[in-house]
């Protein structure tokens, strides 16, 4: 698989020619949607779902969209195009194997609604957890797209999660409201702590898994 990582927490990953970008949101890039054949949401929040680019794209070719069932009630006039999904299944989006794990997003505040969240596994290997830090069970991670900044993480529960998975190396992941000086510190300290090879790439960089 080529992984391409855009801004935030949208990621793009090919495979014999098929596109599926998971996580579009209003600070990724529009070009990641470009020649996609399927799309993956992690949940409704606007950083991971840009309707209205998500729409656009939509008019222009028919495309499956999966994710949580919540996520049809922000969806709109994209809505027919969810196929909802479950901790738990299995299903295969662009040829490539993906399994749903999760189900709720990290708590923010108490006053604050929890949604839910569905990360996925893609061919047991790739793991993009949305906003959440589910460790998930009976598979070995070999990269991890870890979201290092939020305002419902703490630096030391996101380290531990990390350590939790034991990917073979991680990336940053939900960085975007970082200015190069988070940027710096946090990297220094994932670097030193998770216990893996722990990079950040920069919006349109490549790599293979």
């Amino acid at each position: 698989m080529r992984l391409t990582k855009y801004t935030h927490s949208c990621l793009r990953i090919e495979r014999d020619g098929a596109v599926l970008v998971v996580d579009p949101g209003v600070f990724s890039e529009a070009a990641a949607l470009d020649g996609a054949d399927a799309v993956l949401v992690t949940h409704e929040h606007p950083d991971h779902v840009d309707v209205a680019a998500l729409t656009r794209r939509l008019d222009r070719e028919p495309l499956p969209v999966y994710g949580p069932a919540a996520l049809g009630t922000v969806l709109g006039d994209a809505a027919p195009a969810l196929t909802p999904v479950a901790p738990g299944d299995t299903f295969t989006a662009a040829g490539i194997p993906v399994r749903a794990v999760g189900g709720r997003h990290a708590v923010i505040h108490p006053d604050i609604p929890v949604v839910e969240n569905v990360g996925y596994l893609f061919d047991d290997t790739v793991y993009h957890p949305g906003d959440a830090l589910h460790v998930p069970t009976d598979v070995e991670v070999q990269t991890l797209f870890a979201p290092i900044h939020a305002p419902w993480s703490k630096f030391s529960e996101v380290v531990d999660f990390i350590r939790a998975v034991a990917p073979r190396r991680a990336y940053a992941l939900h960085d975007a409201l970082l200015n190069d000086n988070g940027h710096g510190v946090l990297d220094r300290q994932y670097t030193a702590l998770s216990r893996t090879d722990y990079q950040r790439l920069e919006p349109g960089s490549r790599i293979d898994a």
